[in-house]
């Protein structure tokens, strides 16, 4: 009791409990993040093996999953212990190398880490202690693994997305960001959106344009900030993937055919609508002169 005190009455100490509990989330999200698409490719050898009669390899029988079997080395196989798999602590404390062969491991980790930190604690700073804190951070700590996902594999797996939209669907039955009529407008229509764009594009260039993912995780969005929230989170995912795609392609040499993840750019498009939408969406009206 007298923690819950503590978390209610002072907000520096509340955040810091937040950005704590985010790292180790943040350890746990690189797992999801490794593991999940892995986990989706096994299960589609194994439908098509049962699909054409044939047996399994034997290294696919094994059970593989979020948290079994345990984080391993790639380079030797060396079972990582507890003591380090302490969220960034552990990184610096083995200067960034495998304890069993020296394999240099990817600073990729960490960042997530203190990236997840720093979102919780942003969240925590901004909701305080309130029912939309939870909340938020579930929708946080959701968005993280789809953007590392994406990124990784242009995949954003039902998995993810669907819980994301049936539980800003459900919050709406509190009104905890807006209310059931304006989330499933909100839902409805970012699928839609999305929707339309893609068989535009198809029909005019005989491409592709996204995924069926994109629309999916547009419309959670939609569920947990509504309707209103949907012309924001396309501008700002629309700029700044303008702007990434094209230093990638100035400066990395990224081949203009080869497609860039939308998914990164409406997850973060998402959080900031989530964030500061209104002073956004308030400060145009007022650059634009609109009362």
């Amino acid at each position: 009791m007298e923690l819950l005190h503590l978390l209610q009455g002072n907000p520096a100490f509340l955040i810091a409990v937040v950005a704590l509990f985010g790292l180790m989330v943040g350890s746990f999200l690189n797992v999801v993040a490794y593991r999940l698409p892995l986990m989706m490719q096994r299960s589609w050898e194994a439908q098509c093996a049962e699909l054409q009669g044939t047996e399994p390899t034997p290294d696919r029988e094994e059970r593989f999953d979020l948290v079994h079997p345990r984080s391993r080395c790639p380079a030797c196989g060396h079972a990582i212990r507890a003591r380090e798999n302490i969220p960034v602590l552990s990184y610096l404390w083995l200067k960034g190398r495998c304890a069993a062969c020296g394999t240099r491991i990817p600073a990729r980790y960490p960042l997530v880490e203190l990236a997840t930190a720093l979102l919780s604690a942003t969240v925590a700073w901004h909701f305080g202690w309130s029912w939309q804190l939870p909340a938020a951070l579930f929708l946080t700590w959701t968005l993280v693994p789809l953007t590392l996902i994406d990124y990784d594999a242009q995949l954003l797996p039902d998995s993810l997305t669907q819980p994301l939209l049936w539980a800003g669907l459900l919050l709406s039955l509190g009104d905890l960001f807006v209310d059931s009529r304006t989330a499933i407008l909100g839902a409805a229509a970012g699928y839609l959106i999305l929707w339309a764009v893609y068989q535009g594009f198809r029909i005019l260039t005989g491409k592709e344009g996204m995924g069926y993912g994109d629309f999916k995780l547009l419309a959670a969005l939609g569920a947990w900030m509504g309707w209103q929230a949907l012309p924001l989170i396309i501008l700002l995912s629309s700029v700044v993937g303008a702007v990434v795609g094209g230093l990638l392609i100035a400066f990395r040499g990224r081949d203009r055919a080869q497609p860039i993840p939308f998914g990164p750019f409406l997850a973060a498009a998402g959080w900031i609508a989530l964030m500061w939408g209104d002073r956004l969406t308030r400060a145009y009206l007022d650059f634009a002169g609109i009362p």
